[in-house]
């Protein structure tokens, strides 16, 4: 496993790391024997990034990576969590001092941590990022003790460009994958300046870029990718990255010729995120054990040819930028 510098932080982190979403709910049912030997293959495999928020399955994907690591022992991984979409509804007034303050003390006691080591604020309403208030609240609950480092996850570039206002934050996580391309032209450039760290969340473009959907592929009820196609619960981005299904599935077929040998697909699609040096680690997420094997060995694989990535990003301009390019 290569590692990379997390931005500012100083810290060295393996550069696949875990996305805990899928053992939290959203995905459809959960089986937390499966999950937590997911973990532990992560862990094994050299992860030493695990992505989680307070409301996976309202604090389930926190308390399982509690008790995984809680039987692990040993150096902890560096463990990022999210708050904020505990709010009925998203306003910047729901950001208030004392909801934040219980956001994150209900994650370290999920986690089971005095301290956390990085709270990202969990896609907030944009106009959240021009109130510097909610930021000098961080801060002082850094000066606390209570979190370490804190960063921002969000659903578009300018978000993520306006909170490079603020020093203190270490990390951006926003979606990049096959499928969206648009950090690379707007975005990376700037992080690298300020030091500050990328996140790569949704890599598979909810598992799209794993190449094993069909067009007869079936969700169940309480999996997003059947219930959040059009955005009826959060955002659309959030769901096979905004594009349609269909679309999704012809663009792959397009790629599908470029994995060789005993690759996969998705290796192939998180190698891609890994050419980009900006990019501090990418948080695939696996609900069994191979997955995660599988997603830490794309690490190993070696940098893609000029060749490849043209192809790539030919087939985005030519079927995906128009579903996608302008909105996120």
């Amino acid at each position: 496993m290569k590692t990379r510098t997390f931005g500012k932080t100083g810290r060295t982190i393996s550069e696949v790391g875990f996305g805990a979403w899928a053992i939290g709910a959203s995905w459809g049912d959960v089986d937390d024997g499966a999950s937590r030997k997911a973990l532990h293959a992560a862990l094994d495999s050299g992860v030493t990034f695990i992505d989680t928020a307070d409301v996976y399955g309202d604090g389930h994907s926190e308390r399982l990576i509690a008790g995984v690591l809680k039987e692990r022992g040993g150096d902890r991984p560096y463990i990022a969590t999210k708050a904020g979409r505990r709010l009925a509804q998203q306003t910047v007034e729901g950001y208030s001092r004392a909801n934040i303050l219980a956001w994150i003390d209900r994650s370290r006691k999920n986690l089971d941590v005095d301290t956390l080591d990085l709270v990202q604020l969990h896609c907030p309403p944009t106009d959240l990022y021009y109130q510097p208030e909610v930021f000098d609240t961080l801060e002082e609950i850094k000066a606390a003790g209570k979190i370490r480092d804190y960063g921002v996850s969000v659903e578009r570039v300018e978000e993520a460009l306006k909170t490079l206002d603020y020093p203190g934050v270490v990390s951006i996580q926003i979606i990049f994958n096959i499928f969206r391309r648009r950090p690379i032209d707007l975005l990376f450039d700037q992080v690298k300046k300020h030091d500050v760290a990328i996140v790569a969340r949704v890599p598979l473009a909810s598992g799209l870029l794993s190449g094993k959907f069909t067009a007869d592929s079936q969700f169940e009820d309480t999996d997003h990718r059947k219930f959040n196609r059009k955005g009826e619960a959060f955002d659309v981005g959030e769901t096979f990255s905004g594009v349609p299904y269909e679309v999704g599935l012809a663009a792959v077929a397009k790629i599908r010729p470029l994995v060789a040998g005993d690759t996969t697909m998705a290796r192939l699609a998180l190698r891609w995120i890994l050419m980009f040096d900006a990019v501090s680690v990418v948080i695939p997420g696996a609900r069994n054990p191979e997955q995660a094997q599988s997603n830490a060995a794309a690490s190993a694989l070696p940098a893609l040819s000029d060749q490849d990535m043209d192809t790539l990003k030919a087939i985005y301009d030519e079927d995906i930028r128009p579903y996608v390019h302008a909105r996120w």
